[in-house]
Formats: C-alpha cells, sequence, structure tokens
C-alpha cells in the first residue's frame, strides 16, 4: 500500500451530522493533514468550496438545502468554479447499486458506506491521490472516467455508445505531495 505525505493536501468536509464531520477531522489530522475545513449542509459547503480551494471534498448524501449528489453536479459543472476537476468522496449509509451508479454519474470520484473506517478513508485518499482517472467530458457528462480499466477491446452490453468523447488526463496528487518510502 501506498503511504502518502499528508500535511500538503487540503480537505472540505460536508457533512450535516457534527459528529461525523468530527470523526473525519480527527482520522484526517491522524493521518497527518493539516488543513480541514467543515460545511454542515450543500449550499455552506459549495462556498467554501469556491472560497478554500480544497483538494479532496469529501462528502455526505443526504444533507438539507442541497444533497451531496446535487453538490457534485454543481462541483462538476465546467467553468462554473475554479477546480471541476476536484476529487469528491461521497460518503452515505445506503450504499445499493442504483445509488453507487447515480454517485458515479454525478462524477463523485470514490464511493464510502457508512459506518466508515480509517483503513477504508485512507484507501479511497490513496486511490485518488496515487492513481487519478482521467476525465470524460461528452455532451452529457463531464467527471471521471467511470470505467476503473481502459480495456479498448471491450465490446459488451457497458460499451460507450454516442459521440465522441474527449479524455482529459489528470496530474496525480502525488506531484503535490511527496510519497513517503
Amino acid at each position: 500500500m501506498v503511504r502518502i505525505d499528508f500535511n500538503r493536501l487540503r480537505f472540505l468536509v460536508i457533512d450535516d451530522n457534527a459528529h461525523m464531520r468530527r470523526i473525519l477531522r480527527t482520522l484526517l489530522h491522524g493521518f497527518g493533514t493539516r488543513e480541514v475545513h467543515e460545511a454542515e449542509d450543500g449550499a455552506t459547503g459549495l462556498e467554501a468550496f469556491t472560497h478554500f480551494m480544497p483538494d479532496i471534498v469529501i462528502t455526505d448524501w443526504a444533507m438539507p438545502i442541497f444533497d451531496g449528489l446535487e453538490l457534485a453536479q454543481m462541483i462538476r459543472q465546467p467553468g462554473a468554479n475554479s477546480n471541476p476537476y476536484v476529487a469528491i468522496i461521497m460518503l452515505t449509509g445506503h450504499s445499493e447499486k442504483r445509488r453507487v451508479v447515480a454517485a458515479r454519474d454525478a462524477g463523485v470520484t470514490e464511493f464510502l458506506a457508512k459506518p466508515i473506517s480509517a483503513k477504508g478513508l485512507y484507501q479511497r485518499i490513496v486511490n485518488v491521490v496515487a492513481n487519478p482517472r482521467p476525465f470524460v467530458k461528452t455532451r452529457t457528462y463531464f467527471g471521471p472516467d467511470r470505467r476503473r480499466n481502459a480495456n479498448t477491446n471491450y465490446v459488451g452490453p457497458e460499451r460507450r455508445k454516442g459521440g465522441k468523447a474527449d479524455l482529459i488526463k489528470q496530474t496525480p496528487l502525488l506531484d503535490k505531495v511527496k510519497a513517503l518510502g
């Protein structure tokens, strides 16, 4: 497992539950993070996102005003904010396949079911830092490539259909933080 020096990463934690925000902040500080900003709903989270410009957003799904899914869709609007490429980790107590697919289709980078574990959170963060997926831009979608592996010979029912898709390669956040040996 890759180990990351977290002290240069900026996180934004958005959850309406103060206890969950405290748990996440404690875990992130335990990983070595110095900068953790918090918000208690989607609207405050979007404002904090534009103000603090985090490297990684960790958001709950179910929140007042607008939820984490709507927040992800707003962040992913090209031209609407300073960083539509930010990594978004979605937290939820509901991990049914339809919810995972909806989050993926909204542009969420990683999905983490509650109750969370330190290991699960760490793995998701390491994945977005060390192995960023390229972004895809089509007429109807902008966000991380929804495919985990790039098999260009795949011809099955899940094959991407439709028009042209632009693939935008991402610079790993690993370039911002040095990996620890």
